[in-house]
């Protein structure tokens, strides 16, 4: 929307004036606090700032610096703003393209105790008793306690090992 207001030779502060009013909320009422505090003689840097520290977003920290050395240095508001729409639609679909990479990953670190667990239960299924004579010993038991202790470590091995900050 800012993008598309400067680019029809709004200014500025009246294409947020126009976003805030165009977006939903959070958005629109986030973008309205700040027209209203350019409205009454705060700077442009001084009121994004503020609401970049109330949102705190990298993509957030990105528009408002982008809005700012434009505002600063007279630039190309329109073309920074659709580079930066484009960046972040980018960004965006990277995200879900990584979580959906992620998916299997994420599906083998809950199978791997399942499947373990499970295999415990299968033979004490096939043969009646083979639970109760393993654990009637103490080393049975010790060996179930290591057996689901490893299949914990696994689990968060598998799970901390996935996790990818985009």
């Amino acid at each position: 929307i800012l993008a598309n207001a400067t680019h029809a030779g709004l200014a500025l502060r009246t294409a947020i004036g126009m976003a805030a009013e165009e977006l939903e909320a959070p958005a629109g009422e986030e973008l309205a606090n700040v027209a209203n505090q350019l409205a009454v003689g705060v700077s442009m840097e001084d009121a994004l700032d503020e609401m970049a520290k109330r949102l705190p977003s990298r993509e957030l920290v990105v528009l408002v610096t982008t809005l700012v050395l434009s505002n600063r240095a007279g630039g190309q508001v329109v073309s920074a703003l659709r580079n930066l729409t484009e960046t972040l639609e980018e960004r965006k679909e990277t995200r879900r393209e990584v979580r959906t990479q992620l998916s299997q990953v994420s599906m083998t670190s809950y199978a791997v105790p399942v499947l373990g667990i499970g295999s415990l239960f299968l033979m004490n299924g096939v043969k009646d008793g083979a639970l109760e004579r393993m654990t009637g010993s103490p080393l049975g038991q010790g060996a179930v306690i290591i057996a689901f202790a490893l299949y914990a470590v696994g689990f968060i091995l598998i799970r901390r090992l996935s996790r990818i900050d985009v």
